[in-house]
């Protein structure tokens, strides 16, 4: 009897309640560690079960603890970061939201919601890997089945996601010896002091090189799941992000191994400009299969940034590709192709990204409740990155054989991209950031770029605001505040 308790208890969990500020203890919307550790030894799939409700916190709306039509997990961040690295432009705004945010007075004023979304989502994440982990026997156990070590793995490269991305969020830089946020690695003590930012990101690399040997082997039942490969694809950006000559060193080595090994490819050139709405591309090496029957419409990525989406996009908050960014892409280049240019400049459709994302119907307004899928990680990160980190450690012409091999699939003709084999130093950095840049456009992957780059951007003729005023990449204004509710609540901050 008490297995039935316990496996109907979990079936109807959603992990998407939490405390005010993650202060309480043990909210009552979540089953206990202990609960957890209990049932798993009769069924061991409870376990995969409460973690897929910690995956879902990162697709659902609300989980920001807002009512925002902003708020819905990951892609909602992916949004907020790609406005403030400049890269996209709110192109027309006819309802209001993310005004504040590109107007860089949300990132001033610790009250706003907008500081609030990325912390409580991030901490959500951490807390329900923090469960798992108890319920496994804590950061140090040693779990002797493969579905215990599975799921360990999963719960450490989550928890060391959601603090990866709050280093980048809510830290100007990486210093290692600067405040940061706190570190929460229990779910029993949450009113944590800020950590240095090195005690950040030492703990992040820890939790993933932990994550790598415990997901050896596992075979996850979708790519929502974290397998192997991206628990190394996350270690990679993070290693890039520390970016001393021995984490660049790391950053590329992790990299190179998820390209050659993975078994994932490239999109071509026809993929290039295939809606980059379907979770089976092979491309895509971490992201969700979409349905209907999950009810996401209005309060969707897919609502922001399609035009065949009925939602804001289509109704008049316009998302479109930096101007700028757009005049610095070829011609020849398959990815010019990808945001709309047949309209007069004065259309305010003008460079929407009306053939990169895309429902297939192409009924402008036509997809009323999502059925497209949402992409998280795809396999080009890897080998812009490892170019990157190559060409940052001496290894020049191995930058450049792994650029080429993302850009024969974005020309026609070689000829086009010959221009590469001439490049060093840094016009061969800022290539390879260029070119991550217009690859992974409107996919949250720009800002992470420009932290590691350590670039300033200057805004083109179709944002609203700051047009032509250059920011470096340590612009407290695009670095959000701790939020005013944390700032209440946890005395030891």
């Amino acid at each position: 009897m008490k297995k039935k308790i316990f496996i109907g208890l979990f079936s109807s969990l959603v992990l998407i309640g939490c405390s005010e500020d993650y202060l309480e203890a043990k909210p009552n919307e979540f089953v206990t560690p202990e609960q957890v550790g209990e049932v798993s030894e009769y069924d061991p799939s409870i376990l995969n079960g409460f973690l897929s409700g910690v995956y879902s916190t990162m697709y659902t709306d609300g989980v920001g603890g807002t009512d925002g039509d902003d708020d819905f997990g990951q892609k909602g961040i992916d949004i907020y970061t790609d406005m403030l690295s400049g890269d996209m432009a709110l192109s027309r705004s006819a309802y209001g939201w993310y005004r504040n945010l590109t107007r860089l007075t949300a990132t001033e004023d610790f009250t706003r919601t907008e500081n609030y979304v990325p912390w409580r989502y991030y901490y959500r994440i951490i807390f329900g890997a923090n469960n798992v982990i108890k319920a496994q026997g804590g950061n140090d156990a040693q779990p002797t089945t493969d579905g215990g070590r599975y799921a360990l793995g999963q719960a450490k490269a989550l928890r060391a996601y959601g603090h990866f991305y709050l280093q980048q969020l809510y830290a100007n830089e990486y210093i290692p010896s600067d405040k940061s946020i706190p570190l929460k690695l229990s779910s029993d003590n949450n009113s944590q002091p800020r950590a240095t930012s090195l005690e950040v990101m030492t703990q992040v690399v820890k939790d993933l090189e932990e994550a790598i040997v415990l997901l050896d082997g596992f075979s996850r039942p979708n790519k929502t799941s974290i397998d192997a490969d991206v628990a190394k694809g996350l270690a990679a950006y993070a290693y890039a992000y520390i970016g001393d000559a021995a984490s660049l060193a790391k950053a590329r080595d992790y990299a190179k191994d998820v390209a050659d090994n993975s078994g994932y490819s490239i999109l071509s050139r026809t993929e290039a400009v295939g809606g980059f709405n379907s979770v089976d591309s092979n491309s895509w090496m971490w992201g969700v299969d979409l349905t209907t029957d999950m009810g996401f419409n209005l309060v969707s990525w897919w609502g922001q940034v399609d035009l065949f989406t009925y939602s804001y996009q289509w109704a008049g908050d316009r998302k479109a590709i930096d101007n700028g960014l757009f005049a610095l892409i070829n011609n020849n280049d398959v990815r010019k192709t990808q945001f709309n240019t047949s309209v007069a400049t004065t259309n305010s459709r003008y460079l929407l990204p009306s053939n990169k994302f895309y429902h297939p119907g192409r009924a402008e307004g036509g997809q009323r409740y999502i059925e497209t899928d949402i992409v998280f990680m795809r396999v080009e990160e890897m080998y812009l990155l490892y170019a990157e980190c190559a060409a940052k450690t001496g290894m020049e012409l191995e930058a450049k054989d792994y650029l080429k091999l993302v850009l024969a699939n974005r020309f026609s003709n070689a000829a086009d991209y010959a221009y590469i084999d001439s490049l060093t130093g840094q016009p061969l950095l800022n290539e390879i950031y260029l070119q991550t840049r217009v690859e992974f456009w409107g996919e949250g992957k720009s800002y992470l770029a420009m932290k590691r780059n350590k670039a300033t951007i200057s805004r083109g003729s179709n944002h609203l605001s700051f047009q032509g005023v250059p920011m470096p990449y340590n612009d407290p204004r695009l670095t959000f505040e701790i939020p005013q509710a944390e700032v209440l609540n946890n005395p030891n901050l």
